[in-house]
């Protein structure tokens, strides 16, 4: 029997903020948009490019106008880390250009990353660890508590090896990843908690996917 498409998933409750003011604005400038096509090292393509590619696209993007880049997973990647590595010891990031590159939030990932990026003049470090109901169950066996303390730790870390590398200019970027799987209260809970346990740096504010 077939299913009516309209009724086979419940509808997505919405968030009551009776006194919020954001709706009633609008923009007056464009955003800052970020892009995100080099990402490739842990979810890669079927066919993953390799530095050749990576250069050719990197080129294109900075020739487009983009002035944020992520360019990539260094850590998850020997090709996302030695381009990294190309990008800054070759002096091919232009000045007005912010490179973006993403971490878990564990130890070795996080030092690893910061090992790729080291020397750049300016760059995003995007952290995210999973706080879904499922992932807490199945993956960690851990409640929201260790959890948080999860994203805590690496927001900590990301710190101190970001204050060991003071001629890099940092920005911040935080993702509870599988967001929508996440309750609202708690994804609310993480993102404060990492923002006001990581002095003196902010963090950009980001929902993973």
């Amino acid at each position: 029997m077939n299913i009516d498409p309209s009724r086979k998933y419940r509808p997505f409750a919405g968030v009551a903020l009776p006194d919020r003011q954001w709706p009633s604005r609008t923009m007056t400038a464009p955003p800052a948009w970020c892009s995100v096509d080099l990402r490739d090292g842990n979810q890669a393509l079927i066919e993953p490019m390799d530095a050749e590619r990576k250069m050719r696209l990197w080129k294109l993007l900075v020739k487009l106008g983009y002035k944020e880049i992520e360019i990539g997973f260094p850590a998850a990647s020997q090709t996302d880390y030695d381009f990294a590595r190309k990008l800054i010891d070759e002096n091919l990031i232009p000045d007005d250009v912010t490179v973006q590159v993403l971490t878990q939030a564990r130890e070795p990932i996080i030092r690893r990353t910061f090992d790729a990026i080291a020397g750049v003049k300016r760059a995003i470090v995007h952290l995210y660890n999973s706080t879904s109901t499922t992932q807490r169950r199945v993956v960690f066996g851990m409640d929201r508590a260790g959890i948080r303390d999860i994203a805590v730790k690496g927001a900590a870390l990301i710190r101190q090896c970001a204050t060991e590398r003071p001629q890099t200019e940092w920005i911040f970027q935080y993702s509870p990843e599988s967001f929508t799987a996440t309750e609202l209260d708690f994804a609310v809970d993480v993102c404060d908690a990492v923002n006001t346990r990581s002095p003196p740096y902010g963090w950009r504010g980001c929902t993973g996917s």
